[in-house]
């Protein structure tokens, strides 16, 4: 494609959102550049002059954000800095009516499962060969593996199935294909994303298959660490929690978003499990896999919760004592099962809930550190900040979870492997000194 300025294009993805969005991103990158279109993530240079917003639509704020970053975009344009602007993601599936009406200046809005559309705009052809080809946005030694894309679970308050559609697997050939495809480029971690890994297969296997593809992805040589995320605990397949225990390389780490712990809430959010069933699982996951890292999400301010629901839902924290611990608070989206309701709780009153809640975690956080000093632990190099670097053991997750300080005389490489003693603790990171 020819643009007015007579130079090369020059593609910069912004990417909005979660992890799923970042792959998606990473794809698109891979298709550009398999096309001989020049492409970056995020770049500060400035020397491109086309964009492609990819969205986020879950929340609140994440819409905000993404709106925000189309307008900053489109001011661009407008100045004369850039001659293109597209945007994509889910943001622009669910509301692209309404952005089209709103934001004319954008040159075209795509869905989330529109890729070739958007490469026809360059003139390029989706290749449907590029399995895994991809220009990663996250350090060389760590990716994002999405096993699925969309849900086809009714929790009341989620607009992801309106944004992402049925659920789809990957095939294990496929995965399997990507995953030696990213070991060859230097990755030693893959973190396995989808809207729900514990659906995995029932579409194109008809049955729960994430155990056997775990120990497919085990067998990949190179790859060190397999870690799960989002696993749904409603029918929770407990042969996984096999797979992690015999499996060198897969992390004793488990993500698994439990939403809240009042059986009100829990029905009213339709999340197909009761507080108790949540702790016999709770209980059975531990025993079959001692020492594991459990890390779940909640939610505060769900239409109707009330000061009885948060005191139950910090002593399910007090009893169970996750490891890790994310909060939002409920955001009314429409289009939802949860839409009908009231939505009368008041913005500071959710955030007061989520601080409160987050006290308590703070708190048996500080106290599962400290039982963490003087151990020792295989950690994994991932930077280096202001003079020091930073890693995470096999029970810390990129971004989100706790971070090690590593403390050595000599250099390291990035991506390599330590080994190192803890000396420090606190609300949510560690420190130690690199043994030989």
């Amino acid at each position: 494609m020819k643009s007015r300025t007579l130079r090369k294009d020059k593609v910069n993805i912004i990417t909005l959102g979660c992890s799923k969005n970042m792959v998606d991103s990473e794809v698109l990158s891979g298709q550009l550049l398999a096309n001989d279109i020049s492409v970056v993530h995020e770049s500060a240079k400035k020397d491109h002059n086309i964009v492609i917003v990819n969205t986020c639509g879950f929340i609140d704020k994440a819409k905000e954000e993404s709106v925000n970053t189309i307008l900053e975009q489109v001011e661009l344009k407008r100045r004369g800095r850039l001659d293109k602007v597209y945007v994509t993601g889910c943001l622009s599936e669910r509301y692209r009516n309404n952005l089209e009406a709103e934001i004319p200046e954008v040159d075209a809005y795509f869905g989330t499962m529109e890729l070739p559309l958007i490469l026809k705009r360059f003139e390029a052809n989706y290749q449907a060969e590029l399995i895994g080809e991809r220009l990663l946005s996250t350090p060389s030694h760590y990716a994002y593996l999405k096993i699925s894309e969309g849900c086809n679970r009714t929790c009341s308050f989620c607009a992801i199935p309106l944004m992402r559609g049925q659920h789809t697997s990957k095939t294990i050939e496929q995965l399997v294909a990507e995953a030696e495809g990213l070991v060859k480029r230097g990755v030693k971690e893959v973190m396995l994303i989808a809207q729900e890994l514990t659906y995995y297969g029932l579409d194109i296997y008809k049955r729960r298959e994430l155990p056997r593809l775990l120990h497919a992805l085990a067998d990949v040589k190179g790859l060190e660490w397999i870690r799960l995320h989002y696993a749904y605990p409603s029918k929770f397949p407990l042969e996984i929690l096999d797979a992690v225990r015999e499996r060198d390389n897969i992390c004793n780490y488990l993500d698994m978003p439990l939403q809240h712990a009042s059986n009100n809430m829990l029905k009213a959010m339709r999340r197909q499990i009761t507080r108790e069933e949540m702790t016999e699982l709770i209980y059975n996951i531990r025993e079959k896999v001692p020492g594991i890292c459990l890390r779940t999400t909640l939610i505060a301010g769900f239409p109707g919760e009330t000061e009885d629901d948060v005191e139950e839902l910090k002593g399910f924290l007090e009893e169970h004592r996750f490891d890790r611990v994310g909060i939002f608070s409920y955001s009314h989206e429409e289009g939802t099962g949860a839409y009908s309701l009231v939505d009368n709780i008041p913005q500071e009153v959710k955030e007061s809930r989520c601080q409160e809640i987050m006290e308590v975690q703070q708190e048996i956080s500080l106290e599962k550190n400290q039982e963490k000093v003087g151990k020792v632990f295989k950690v994994i190099v991932d930077k280096k900040e202001a003079g020091r670097y930073l890693g995470r053991t096999e029970f810390d997750s990129v971004e989100v979870d706790n971070e090690v300080v590593i403390n050595t005389p000599k250099p390291l490489p990035i991506g390599d492997f330590v080994q190192v003693k803890i000396t420090k603790a606190f609300d949510y990171d560690l420190e130690g000194d690199v043994i030989a």
